[in-house]
């Protein structure tokens, strides 16, 4: 929280489920909103949605279409960024609705798993607690 303290964040996007958690508390701090990245199928209202790949085949995340207006400043929040997949979808939903991602921030990277790497080739700087290399 404490690099963001005093910016104009509008928006903490969480990936399901832990980033709820995580998310939920820094944008408390914050006094950011707080949106939910979901798994297809999990919203009640009209959603936006983007498709990517896992280890095991395809999946899609959604989250509300009024989560967060074109423009708006976010920052995405999770637990983990290992190989990058989710995250790097949550970066094309949000995208997608023309959010300015700020950062993604994490509490643990593999780095040797290639996440981080894959975010910050998409322009989004990564931020971790701690990481944990040859995992």
């Amino acid at each position: 929280v404490h690099p963001y303290a005093g910016q104009k964040i509008d928006k903490i996007a969480g990936i399901e489920a832990r980033g709820f958690i995580l998310g939920g508390a820094v944008a408390h701090q914050l006094s950011a909103g707080f949106v939910p990245i979901r798994k297809k199928g999990k919203l009640p209202y009209e959603t936006v949605r983007v498709a990517y790949s896992l280890e095991y085949g395809l999946d899609e995340m959604e989250m509300h279409k009024d989560g967060v207006a074109p423009g708006e400043k976010v920052i995405l929040v999770d637990d983990l960024i290992a190989t990058g997949g989710t995250a790097e979808a949550a970066v094309k939903l949000l995208r997608q609705i023309g959010a300015d991602i700020l950062a993604a921030c994490f509490v643990i990277d593999l780095p040797d798993l290639g996440g981080r790497a894959k975010l910050e080739a998409l322009g989004v700087p990564v931020r971790t607690l701690i990481g944990f290399e040859g995992h």
